[in-house]
């Protein structure tokens, strides 16, 4: 448009093409639901009206990242991006990393997800490969930025998946080492003592946090923060 109108020959900038052109993903193998392009809209019209800080500290993920309102608190001094959108699965998160993760150049990225994809039928090995692409996917464009996993959380609502939610934190935890990347164990910290999800720490639906819950995110996780 400058070009345009300053009489000057056109010519093709290196970001002509727009975002848009990308095709469509295929459902559920590249993301889990249509239904998150209306988040990413969202988050996309919040970022045209402030523009998160870049080097930042982002925060993506599921519903336990989305509902954490009291993130920026609870961390003081660091500058959050809380970009969680609720139902959300791990491979979600990578696919669309080019447009709630990459933009942000943030310094430090933790994620939270694998309860729901464990919920839907997907294996511990097939959450331990999105694992391992979602690392890869983000140092292809940020190979300096840190990355933290946050571990499946036990939930007294699917209290029927703590096994494979242990299956999983391990094949995770083991992957996380060789690659370099932080793993926060936030299952052992949520269990009571018979071993169960702490009941204390939901709301009603026995799956979502109370504050009492994300003050315990808040201990675990602060160690980790870069």
């Amino acid at each position: 448009m400058l070009a345009a109108c300053a009489g000057a020959p056109p010519t093709t900038p290196a970001a002509a093409t727009p975002t848009a052109t990308k095709a469509a993903p295929r459902i559920p193998e590249q993301v889990s639901n249509p239904a998150w392009e209306a988040d990413m809209q969202r988050f996309e019209a919040a970022d045209a009206q402030s523009p998160p800080p870049r080097g930042g500290v982002l925060f993506i993920g599921s519903s336990s990242i989305r509902f954490w309102d009291t993130l920026a608190q609870d961390f003081p001094g660091v500058p959050v991006i809380n970009r969680g959108f609720g139902g959300s699965e791990l491979r979600d998160s990578t696919w669309y990393a080019d447009r709630i993760l990459v933009p942000y150049a943030p310094r430090q990225i933790l994620i939270y997800a694998g309860d729901n994809d464990l919920n839907s039928g997907r294996t511990p090995r097939q959450l331990h490969a999105d694992f391992i692409a979602f690392v890869e996917r983000v140092r292809r464009d940020l190979p300096k930025a840190k990355i933290a996993y946050i571990s499946n959380k036990p939930s007294p609502s699917r209290a029927q998946l703590l096994s494979v939610q242990r299956e999983a934190n391990t094949l995770i935890a083991a992957e996380a080492k060789r690659l370099g990347v932080d793993y926060i164990d936030i299952f052992t910290p949520m269990l009571d003592a018979s071993g169960q999800p702490d009941e204390s720490l939901f709301i009603e639906d026995r799956l979502h946090m109370n504050r009492a819950g994300y003050v315990t995110w808040q201990r675990v996780i602060a160690p980790y923060l870069k």
